[in-house]
């Protein structure tokens, strides 16, 4: 019987099961932040314990950093002292820090893969629950909390329980007009937002295959939100193209060893798993969110759902929700009026996501009364940008472009919603509050549909907004 991928990478990561049943698993790559890593080091501190792999450990600056002026010291006296207190921290332990002035600041989970620190076969944790991300490129990735960050910090473990496998294939081909959001908000509202609890999502078919790496890592990363703690692909040569040549990947012969390896990592064609799922990629629409998770959505041509026509206790949920987003049972998704559109967060602002709405939005101007704002995953995706003409694309049309940061995703900074205004996010959550406002409303969608509603006033199909696929309104 063959293996899966996953199961590869946890035999070769297994220092020892433990008598709790959990296994501690050796973490090749840690990744920090500002938010989760201060108590950490603290705890640390207390103990007397040093860093123990400090060259395996990588920390950058993302979720507290202002995006429109991030000139010291910051408005907000506690993220000055967050970023203040991680800077101490990478400096006695000698971590390195991409800080803002290093030019390779950014997301997480955007500069991990972007600086080749993010391979195939790796085990990498970070304490942010969107660390699934990297499995786009083979790895097993996940979050922790802060108890575990101080645990990979001294011993560069973690005590963790073995996940199933769930086989996720998207046959076909996806229509024009839908990417890869849409493809796993429709994954999440066909298996729940719980569906994937107690699985890793290893995600594969023609569709993911024909997929480049960003457009994977954004399937990757909302596996979270779908309930698993992972979610990955195999890795192939689409893998290793996007990785050649950035900083920390390997070179010389030593690359051609890494490729030999990577692909010997792909689960095998008779592995077993715990689950099968196939889904046809030209069934799936453009998809957007109206309720307050990530699974209650619908296509860009249907309705808000009706709650007499679901069972308890499912149908108060859906009532709370439509209280709470405004809207009414049956309306149409499509024409509910957006207050801002906000084009960034570690799902959707890498320079292909700015790259393929610039193509489709040059020539259109944001609508009166609807605060736009893009903000690149990273300084490399803002400079790129700039230097391809993309950014002066989307401020000619009306939008703010902000320097990199988390942004309005989860406004742990002055990115915020006010009052209830209605937001429509490329984002990945979209629960109560969300968005900085404790009414504050938001939709989830792709970034060309986020352009679409900017440029409408209001959610819209971006086939039609923008005449992708010969559709016009």
């Amino acid at each position: 019987m063959g293996k899966t991928l996953y199961e590869k990478v946890w035999e070769a990561h297994t220092v020892r099961e433990l008598p709790d049943g959990r296994t501690q698993l050796f973490i090749d790559l840690h990744l920090i932040h500002e938010v989760t890593s201060p108590q950490a080091f603290a705890m640390l501190k207390e103990r007397g314990l040093k860093v123990r792999f400090p060259d395996r450990t990588f920390a950058t600056v993302d979720h507290i950093v202002p995006t429109e002026d991030q000139r010291e010291p910051f408005g907000d006296p506690l993220a000055q002292t967050m970023l203040s207190a991680l800077r101490e921290n990478v400096r006695e332990h000698g971590i390195t820090f991409f800080d803002l002035g290093s030019g390779r600041q950014g997301i997480v989970h955007v500069v991990g893969p972007e600086q080749g620190l993010t391979q195939p076969g790796f085990t990498i944790a970070c304490g942010d629950s969107h660390t699934s991300t990297h499995g786009a490129f083979g790895a097993i990735a996940f979050g922790i909390g802060t108890t575990q960050v101080r645990d990979v910090l001294a011993t560069q473990t973690v005590a963790v329980n073995k996940l199933k496998v769930r086989r996720i294939n998207v046959h076909g081909r996806l229509q024009p007009g839908v990417y890869a959001k849409d493809v796993i908000l429709h994954i999440i509202r066909r298996l729940g937002v719980k569906g994937g609890l107690g699985y890793a999502y290893e995600y594969g078919g023609e569709v993911i295959e024909r997929m480049d790496m960003e457009s994977r890592m954004t399937i990757a990363n909302m596996s979270i939100e779908g309930g698993a703690r992972v979610g990955y692909m195999n890795p192939d040569e689409t893998t290793f193209e996007y990785l050649k040549g950035r900083p920390f990947a390997p070179r010389g012969e030593d690359w051609a060893r890494a490729v030999t390896t990577w692909r010997s990592l792909a689960s095998d064609p008779d592995a077993s798993y715990d689950d099968v799922v196939d889904i046809q990629g030209e069934e799936i629409p453009p998809t957007v969110t109206w309720g307050v998770h990530p699974g209650q959505s619908a296509p860009i041509d249907g309705a808000v759902p009706d709650p007499i026509e679901f069972p308890e206790p499912e149908r108060a949920a859906i009532e709370d929700a439509l209280r709470y987003m405004k809207l009414k049972p049956g309306q149409p998704i499509k024409g509910v009026k957006v207050d801002v559109a906000f084009i960034g967060s570690c799902t959707n602002a890498r320079l292909s996501d700015l790259r393929e709405v610039a193509k489709y939005l040059k020539g259109h101007k944001v609508a009166p009364g609807v605060r736009a704002l893009v903000v690149p995953g990273s300084q490399q995706v803002a400079k790129a940008a700039e230097e391809e003409g993309i950014a002066e694309v989307f401020i000619e049309a009306g939008f703010e472009w902000r320097s990199a940061g988390c942004s309005m995703c989860l406004a742990m900074n002055p990115d915020r919603l006010e009052g209830d205004e209605l937001a429509i996010s490329s984002s990945n959550r979209n629960y109560k509050g969300r968005q900085g406002s404790p009414q504050g409303r938001t939709v989830l969608a792709s970034p060309i549909m986020v352009a679409a509603a900017a440029v409408a006033g209001e959610i819209a199909d971006a086939r039609e907004v923008f005449g992708i696929g010969g559709q016009h309104a």
